[in-house]
Parts: C-alpha cells; sequence; structure tokens
C-alpha cells in the first residue's frame, strides 16, 4: 500500500487527495453511494479532534445528550426557510414493519427542529434559560458525489443547540463558541482561520445571523471549517418555545446552533499535506512518535529490540502516543513510507551504531530527508522528543499561515478579481448587495466566504459594481 506513489499536489491536487485518505488507512468508500467508512486510525484522529472540543465544551457549561435520528416530516415544515434550505437533502423514511407510515420521517440532516419542539416542553420559565445542550453524533444530507471527509451524505460532527433569555446574550454565545472553534484550529490543528459573518445568501437556513471560521487550502480553495449561528426568535416561534420572564410576561426564547464536523479532517489533510502523503499536527495525531528498530540479523535484533523496547515504555510514561513498528514482512525503507504516508510528526531510528554510540535518529514528518534529520542522545529522550513536537506543531502553524498570506490579494477592479480567484482569495470592498454577489458567482465562479470581524471604519468603492462600501468581504472559490 504505502510504496504506491501519490499523484503529485501540482499534477493532479483533487486525485492526491482522493488516494491519500486510502493510502493513509484514514477512511474507505461505503457501498452505500454518498457514504464512507471511517477506519480506525480515522476515527483515532476524530476522537482527538473531538475530546478537545467536548472538554471546552463542558468547561463553559455545556452539557450533552442525545435526541432521535429521525424527524417527522410536518417538523421541517413550521420554519419555512429552513424547509426550503433542507428540501432537496432530505432522506425520507415512508415506510416501517412492512407498512406504510402516517408521517412520513426525515432521516436527520441537522436537528434544529426536533430539538425545537423538546425544547418547547422543558423551556417553562427563565429560570430555566440558559439551556446549553450539545449532541455528538451523524447527520445525513443526500449527497451522492462522495469526496471523503469533505462531501459525503452521511458525516460526523456535533451540533450545540442553546435557548437563551435574551438577545444578548444569544448572540454572547454564538460569538463564544466561535472563539472556541478559531482556537481549536490555533492551537491544535495548526490550522489558520479568518473569523467572521456570513452574508444574507451564504446564511444557514433559518438564521438571523451565521458567523464562520474560513481556512485556505494547499490548491488555495476556501474551506468552511465551522459555523455558529444566531436564531434570535425564528425557531422558537416555530416550536413555540415560550417563557415566562422575570417580569412576568411570556416572551420566546433566543436561540443559536453551532457545529465542526468530520470534514475539518479533510482541511487538515489539504493544508498540511505534501506530496509524500499525510503531516499530521503532534497534537492531535493519533501517532505521535513511531519506533522503527533496524538490524539484519538475530544478534544485532535482541540489541536493538532491548534499547527500543526501553525507550517505548519511557515514552510511554511521558505521555505520548508512541507506537513500536517491529513488523518482520516488510523493510525499513516500506515503514518509512508507510509512516509519511500516515503523517506520524517523528520517526525513531534505532540500528546497532545508534546502540554503540547511545544515540537514535529522530526524523521530522515537516521536513523530508536530511533536513529533519537529527541525532539525539538516548538519556531524557522523552524531553527531545517533546520538545521537537512542539517544534512541528509551531512549524506547520507558522507555514500555513504563511502561505495563506501570500496567496490573498487586494485587485484593483473586478477584472482582476475574476483573474485573482482562479488561484488564491480576494480581499476587497463590497456593497453586500446580493446581484453583486451572484455578478461573481457566475463570472468569476467565487462566493463570499465572510466578513471579517472589527474591521477599521473606512470608506471603500465595491470591487464589483463601484458603489459606496464600509467593510471588506474574502472571495474565494470554494470546497
Amino acid at each position: 500500500m504505502a510504496e504506491d506513489k501519490l499523484p503529485t499536489r501540482a499534477e493532479d491536487f483533487a486525485e492526491w487527495y482522493n488516494q491519500l485518505v486510502i493510502k493513509s488507512d484514514m477512511a474507505d468508500y461505503a457501498p452505500v453511494r454518498g457514504c464512507m467508512v471511517v477506519k480506525p486510525y480515522g476515527w483515532a484522529l476524530w476522537e482527538n479532534i473531538t475530546s478537545w472540543l467536548d472538554r471546552e465544551f463542558k468547561e463553559t457549561g455545556h452539557v450533552n445528550a442525545a435526541f432521535p435520528t429521525l424527524i417527522p416530516m410536518s417538523f421541517f415544515e413550521k420554519e419555512k426557510d429552513h424547509v426550503e434550505g433542507f428540501a432537496p437533502e432530505l432522506a425520507v423514511v415512508t415506510h416501517g414493519g412492512g407498512e406504510e407510515l402516517e408521517e412520513k420521517l426525515a432521516v436527520r440532516p441537522t436537528s434544529e427542529t426536533i430539538i425545537g419542539h423538546m425544547y418547547a416542553k422543558w423551556i417553562k420559565s427563565w429560570r430555566d434559560l440558559p439551556l446549553l445542550i450539545v449532541q455528538w453524533g451523524s447527520v445525513l444530507r443526500w449527497e451522492l458525489r462522495t469526496k471523503l471527509f469533505l462531501r459525503t451524505a452521511e458525516f460526523y460532527w456535533h451540533e450545540g443547540h442553546t435557548a437563551h433569555a435574551s438577545a444578548d446574550e444569544a448572540k454572547e454565545e454564538m460569538y463564544r463558541i466561535l472563539d472556541i472553534y478559531e482556537r481549536f484550529c490555533l492551537e491544535e490543528a495548526a490550522i489558520p482561520v479568518f473569523k467572521g459573518t456570513k452574508s444574507e445568501t451564504e446564511r444557514f437556513a433559518g438564521a438571523h445571523t451565521t458567523t464562520s471560521i474560513e481556512a485556505m487550502m494547499w490548491d488555495k480553495r476556501a474551506l468552511q471549517s465551522g459555523t455558529s449561528h444566531y436564531f434570535s426568535t425564528n425557531f422558537a416561534k416555530a416550536f413555540e418555545i415560550q417563557c415566562l420572564a422575570k417580569d412576568n410576561t411570556l416572551q420566546f426564547a433566543e436561540t443559536t446552533s453551532w457545529a465542526i464536523s468530520s470534514r475539518i479532517i479533510g482541511a487538515l489533510i489539504m493544508v498540511h499535506g505534501d506530496d509524500q502523503g499525510m503531516v499530521m499536527p503532534p497534537r492531535l495525531a493519533p501517532i505521535q512518535a513511531v519506533i522503527v528498530p533496524i538490524y539484519k540479523n538475530e544478534n544485532e535484533k535482541t540489541k536493538v529490540m532491548e534499547v527500543a523496547d526501553r525507550i517505548f515504555m519511557e515514552l510511554k510514561s511521558a505521555k505520548i502516543r508512541v507506537k513500536m513498528d517491529d513488523r518482520e514482512n516488510v523493510s525499513s525503507g516500506f515503514k518509512f513510507n508507510d509512516w509519511e504516508m500516515r503523517g506520524v510528526p517523528l520517526r525513531i531510528e534505532i540500528g546497532p551504531k545508534d546502540i554503540e554510540k547511545g544515540t537514535v535518529a529522530l526524523a521530522r514528518r515537516d521536513k523530508p530527508g536530511k533536513e529533519g534529520k537529527t541525532f539525539v542522545s538516548q538519556s531524557l529522550l522523552d524531553q527531545a522528543v517533546s520538545g521537537l513536537l512542539d517544534e512541528i506543531q509551531s512549524s506547520l502553524l507558522k507555514r500555513a499561515t504563511e502561505y495563506r498570506d501570500a496567496n490573498i490579494h487586494n485587485p484593483k477592479d473586478f477584472e482582476e478579481l475574476k483573474q485573482v480567484v482562479q488561484d488564491g482569495w480576494a480581499f476587497s470592498y463590497w456593497c453586500e448587495s446580493t446581484e453583486c454577489e451572484k455578478k461573481t458567482k457566475e463570472e468569476a465562479k467565487a462566493t463570499t466566504r465572510n466578513i471579517p470581524f472589527n474591521q477599521p471604519e473606512q470608506e471603500g468603492t465595491c470591487i464589483v459594481c463601484g458603489k459606496p462600501s464600509k467593510r471588506k468581504v474574502y472571495f474565494a472559490r470554494a470546497y
């Protein structure tokens, strides 16, 4: 598997990606069209992602719960924009137990409707607020063109759903979660992102405000990497989520929802991967270091394995996620290629010469070849490995940030914008009209990504129509 070379990213980025996901043992195509099977290595990565997020959510007072996968179709019809937004993507169950159902059931594409129904039962007074619930699981949106992790019918995520007594509280929640998402991307995934507000056209169906984090992939396309929505009272009115306020009046709750899905794994691959395969950020990597013992005969094997086993236990005791590759049916070269394909941040090579010198060779995944190889003493190896893992984490974020910033342009007019977005992003003034947004989509094949927060107050002219504008937006082709 690992000895099959990938196409280079420059030759065929899409095929590079498709083959890499398979060859790195992350996922495979399912027998159900449009779906994927996440393999243990891919799931271990997802668990590291979800466990970090779960800790953060619990720190901010959120609790986990589970809601049904099947949702009555009548629920979707209660919120007009929501049903229009999701109707083309619904998978609908019409029969159960061999009989036609009285009411059709949708397989969950998202849970605002069924959670709204339950919140209406549970929320009666301002004392019941805020209600901060997160659900972990999968959703189904009818998608037949599979791109593993990026675009599948069924995908995995968490969905947060909260209800609040005031609009200010709900908006504060929306921004709080977006800050957590940004921190996850920067600190754990080593992916630089822009926080901002989505346009009216790109807004989530039924939302009052949608905010997002946007990341640039290696092919310079954008990927929406997480969203956080403020619904105002839209869903509360549709599902009659009402409560008695402190002044004894009956009022509708203010609600939010938010999510990061398993497509963030696609982002990790496309931001950090190279022509040799995946490059895992150490903080999320299922295996942070792999030990490859090297020997030619039984005598060498005995000496090498004794040291390798000791180092394995030392690193494990230091809470480093370490793997011993003691396979005897493949060559050392095969092992090197295999672990490079899987993106393990650090390879530890131990051979007979290392035993004599009391050293090991450390090979960094982010710097292939001689540049990334160092020889260190076997004593205090856990400190050396921990230090290098931190260095690799920082290096990946720095490299991704520099690459992104070098490929964002400030075109002088719409004609130049059309050229820029073929191979980069444009950051330009926009009058925020749907007409100009539509024109950009049709003529430049690009969309607005988000309007970043905290822009300085200044006057500009819309890159599309030339009318006065106060805010800039990112334009890019996107996944």
